[in-house]
């Protein structure tokens, strides 16, 4: 038997990890002069903390450091259990180069442990629906390395598409610039983003007004969709459950069998988006360009 871990970015569920016995480490972030873990909602309300967001406040998020990587890892590694790590794009943080160099010291310690780590190179629900496939192929038996080449596989095919309400999140993350900023939201435009194969963002495309970018989420989905029509595709916000469900209304209206579930964006990551940020996440037939 092994051991499937994660973190926080992967915006699923505390309860979802646990009833597959999903260990997650947190990332951490600091609102109203607070230092506090991501631990899925467990230690801090979301929708306080979207409000916070809706109303100006911008966190400030560190990712998980060396040594909490070793501390993590190391009570498996000890007790001789393999793990296998699926970790938070390096495309967007430094997160993941943590947890390669704390692999390595660990395995100096235990030179016989077996710890695999996949970079999903994804990011919030798109890094946690790599998570779930993970669980399903543990669950019908695959072993750690059939489920991290399977994985390492089907990342490549993921694509994540997103837009923002408020451009000023982006802009102090240096996604786009004080003017590209400033004049997008005077113009009422609405970016369409998605996670490029290194795992980075990248703009897509901008739109006029709200209701056309959440359509147009919708339609990438959609078109994606005919690679496995039965697939689960979720769609993410930081808050706005109003426009996540009309993404999710439109999927439905052209594709009615489709099964399409949706959620919150996690702290660590809304903490970059602000508050209505939504997100739509499906594997295609194709690796993703």
């Amino acid at each position: 038997m092994y051991q499937l871990l994660t973190d926080s970015a992967c915006d699923l569920s505390y309860d979802t990890l646990q009833a597959a016995d999903v260990g997650f480490v947190p990332f951490h972030f600091e609102v109203d002069g607070q230092e506090l873990n991501d631990d899925l909602g467990q230690s801090y309300d979301l929708e306080d903390f979207f409000a916070k967001i809706k109303s100006g406040v911008m966190p400030t998020t560190a990712q998980v450091n060396v040594g909490e990587y070793e501390a993590f890892f190391e009570p498996y590694l000890k007790a001789g259990t393999p793990v296998l790590y699926l970790g938070f794009s390096s495309g967007l943080s430094g997160s993941l180069s943590s947890a390669l160099q704390a692999r390595d010291l660990l395995l100096e310690k235990y030179p016989d442990a077996t710890l695999r780590i996949v970079d999903t190179l994804a990011a919030s629900a798109g890094e946690g629906r790599l998570v779930l496939d993970a669980i399903a192929q543990k669950q019908a038996g695959k072993s750690l390395d059939e489920v991290a080449d399977y994985i390492e596989a089907e990342k490549n095919r993921l694509q994540s598409w997103f837009t923002v309400d408020n451009l000023d999140y982006l802009y102090h993350g240096g996604r786009v610039s004080r003017t590209a900023a400033t004049l997008g939201t005077l113009l009422n435009i609405k970016p369409i983003l998605d996670v490029d194969p290194e795992g980075k963002l990248r703009m897509v495309s901008k739109v006029r007004a709200r209701k056309r970018a959440l359509l147009t989420l919708g339609d990438k989905i959609l078109a994606a969709l005919p690679a496995d029509p039965s697939q689960q595709i979720l769609i993410a916000t930081s808050g706005d459950w109003a426009a996540a469900d009309e993404v999710k209304a439109h999927i439905l209206s052209q594709a009615p069998d489709a099964n399409v579930l949706t959620g919150p964006i996690g702290l660590t990551i809304a903490s970059h988006t602000g508050f209505g940020c939504v997100a739509a996440f499906v594997i295609a037939s194709e690796p993703h360009a």
